[in-house]
């Protein structure tokens, strides 16, 4: 992982959930998460492993790597989450313009990163899908749809996210 994406992100995150975001050392993809007849790795397996590592006083923990992703009954996933739960975990293989055969393009796979972070975190929330295209809550199963979806949780997911976090209570 590229550690520069990685403090853009830890920021973006604490900034959007009003929360102290840290960074804890990498945990290894298991290797049972990987399925060669698909060349990638069940995301459930990576969360079940890094359940095992999250620290005491974590409220939530957000799982970022590099490899492309999927469940049983889907070709592939930005990323999956514990509804209601503690780890999420995001993707940047199917993020990143490289993979539809397109130059790199930082600044759209950072917003792309955002967006599905924000999404996978809001289902530890207890968050489901939103109906507003202006949520980043919005169900988006193409990278398009990642691109015309809102960045931020719309006021009622946002509600949802503060009345757990503490966010702007005095």
């Amino acid at each position: 992982m590229d550690p520069g994406i990685l403090q853009w992100l830890r920021k973006e995150m604490a900034d959007c959930l009003f929360a102290t975001v840290r960074a804890m050392p990498q945990v290894p993809v298991p290797p049972e998460s990987y399925d060669a007849g698909r060349n990638q790795y069940y995301s459930t397996k990576i969360l079940k492993e890094m359940l095992k590592e999250v620290p005491e006083d974590a409220f939530k923990i957000l799982g970022v790597t590099d490899k492309d992703l999927c469940i049983p009954i889907l070709t592939y996933v930005f990323g999956e989450a514990q509804l209601g739960g503690t780890a999420a975990v995001v993707s940047l293989a199917r993020l990143r313009q490289e993979h539809y055969g397109a130059a790199p393009d930082r600044p759209l796979l950072l917003s792309r990163l955002r967006k599905e972070s924000l999404h996978e975190l809001g289902h530890t929330f207890g968050l489901i899908h939103c109906p507003s295209r202006d949520c980043v809550m919005y169900l988006s199963n193409t990278v398009a749809e990642v691109d015309g979806k809102g960045r931020t949780f719309c006021r009622a997911c946002m509600t949802v996210v503060t009345s757990q976090t503490g966010a702007g209570r005095e």
